[in-house]
């Protein structure tokens, strides 16, 4: 169910496997408004796999990760993660601006949501991250890679990740 690098482009590489169950992809320690326990839905993670992906000129890295959860969890993980990003829209971490937007709320007609992560830094260019969430039946594929410079780039990624999800 995982991405291959040549689902994401030409140029990309499938970093080093990494062992261990992931951490849930919207964690987000550094918000003052979030509370772990405030999403109870991951922990009703069954399995989770992720990989690591970067571009040959070592930009930021892509990740994919893929969850199935308990029945009538994965639902439930969709409306923690829509807390995360009313709760976490935007806050001061070291000095930077962290701040969610979500693009589409029903990205492929329902069966997830586009959300645009941006880090604006005081010395150094904003860095802008998309992440592609889809959920199918019980599981749950959450893509985040760097800006790749237009929506239908985005797009066709999404495509993809949902054609593995089946």
């Amino acid at each position: 169910m995982l991405l291959g690098a040549g689902d994401l482009g030409p140029d990309w590489h499938e970093d080093d496997a990494r062992t261990g169950l992931p951490p849930w992809p919207w964690e987000q320690s550094n918000c003052p408004g979030y509370r772990s326990s405030d999403y109870p839905a991951k922990s009703h993670r069954r399995t989770a796999v992720q990989r690591y992906y970067r571009l040959s000129g070592g930009s930021s890295p892509a990740h994919h990760v893929v969850e199935t959860y308990e029945p009538g969890w994965a639902e439930r993980n969709v409306d923690d993660v829509r807390r995360v990003l009313l709760r976490c829209a935007s806050y001061l971490v070291l000095g930077s601006q962290v701040s969610f937007d979500v693009v589409d709320p029903h990205y492929f007609e329902g069966p997830g949501m586009l959300i645009r992560g941006r880090i604006e830094h005081a010395d150094i260019p904003n860095t802008v991250t998309y992440f592609v969430m889809l959920r199918r039946g019980e599981t749950v594929s959450t893509v985040s890679l760097p800006d790749p410079g237009s929506q239908a780039a985005v797009d066709s990624i999404a495509a993809r990740a949902v054609a593995r999800l089946g």
